[in-house]
């Protein structure tokens, strides 16, 4: 018996097949092969790659044997979406400019490129309409001008490439892990530790595809390492600056829920609740009220440093926090002076 359904966001393609009492052992790929009409074993291995074969509601490598009356559930990825780009005069705060790139201080809100729910009010569509010309990355003509991309509220620093040649260089220097990005962010918690280093492949959550989870054995997701300094403590809540190696989806987010950390009002990643402190009913006060100042995860892109794809020099650059942040940062500074 098969099942097959279209996820309401339209990013994936869903089957559910239910082994039949006299199905011999056999592998889930061949069996999924066998199964599903048109579908190639390349599409099959890499649905279990990113963990999206499960069997009896477990995620399964491709190599797990089928047995009778085994449920196998398989999500693929569908193709993007045809978007029509419309330039949008939307306002930019360009922090540099010249032929070959320019760098840009992403507004919290802001959506970086167009997708699902989002086809208008983009950066994108602003870069389209402030620059004339832009590159596309790998073909993709909906992401012109971006090697990166930060969380729609995130806050900070983006270079963006102009032409073919700055285009190649950039991609090439995040590949290789030499551009150096810098984020600061308020998290729940002390720390012990001045400065560490977190480590766990990062994947689609298994349980909810909306959100991004740590998979500390390896055995799902994409190598991901953090770097992180704290740069003040608030007793309750620590200011720390990020250093990424690598730049998976949520990194920063997800990879500090996964040391109990999460970042200040993240609601995706648990972090909208209060997770240290008192039980006064003035602090949680307190705490609801800096909810308010900042309806976000308090995360900003601070610092971003690269080698110039023309020139060769290395070129830095450094954002001042967001009001918000700013606000909010200095809400738990005078908390914590007058705490008792």
């Amino acid at each position: 018996m098969i099942e097959e359904e279209q996820d309401l966001n339209e990013l994936y393609e869903h089957h559910r097949i239910a082994a039949d009492k006299g199905q011999e052992p056999l592998r889930v790929d061949k069996f999924l092969l066998n199964r599903l009409e048109g579908t190639s074993r390349n599409k099959i291995q890499q649905a279990a790659e990113d963990g999206f074969i499960m069997v009896n509601d477990k995620a399964v490598k491709s190599n797990y044997k089928v047995k009778p009356f085994d449920v196998v559930t398989v999500m693929f990825t569908n193709p993007p979406r045809e978007i029509e780009l419309i330039p949008q005069d939307i306002p930019l705060n360009i922090v540099y400019e010249d032929d070959d790139v320019a760098v840009i201080n992403k507004d919290a809100g802001m959506v970086v490129h167009p997708g699902y729910g989002n086809y208008e009010g983009t950066l994108v569509n602003a870069l389209s309409f402030h620059f004339n010309n832009l590159p596309s990355n790998n073909g993709d003509s909906t992401r012109p001008g971006l090697v990166h991309r930060i969380d729609k509220n995130t806050t900070g620093l983006m270079v963006i490439a102009k032409n073919e040649n700055a285009m190649s260089s950039l991609s090439k220097q995040f590949f290789e892990r030499t551009i150096d990005r810098r984020y600061n962010a308020l998290v729940w918690g002390d720390f012990e530790e001045e400065e560490g280093c977190i480590e766990g492949n990062i994947g689609r959550s298994l349980k909810n595809r909306k959100v991004m989870t740590v998979f500390p054995e390896g055995d799902f997701g994409k190598v991901a390492k953090t770097h992180y300094k704290v740069l003040e403590k608030f007793g309750y809540v620590s200011l720390v600056e990020c250093k990424l190696e690598t730049g998976r989806t949520h990194q920063i987010r997800v990879h500090f829920q996964y040391i109990k950390h999460p970042l200040f009002n993240d609601f995706e990643y648990g972090g909208d609740k209060i997770l240290k402190g008192t039980t006064f009913t003035k602090y949680k006060q307190f705490v609801e009220n800096c909810f308010k100042l900042i309806p976000r995860q308090t995360l900003h892109a601070k610092s971003l440093g690269f080698t110039h794809p023309k020139t060769n020099k290395w070129m830095s650059f450094e954002s001042e926090l967001p009001a918000d942040m700013q606000n909010v940062i200095e809400k738990w500074r005078n908390y914590a002076k007058h705490k008792v």
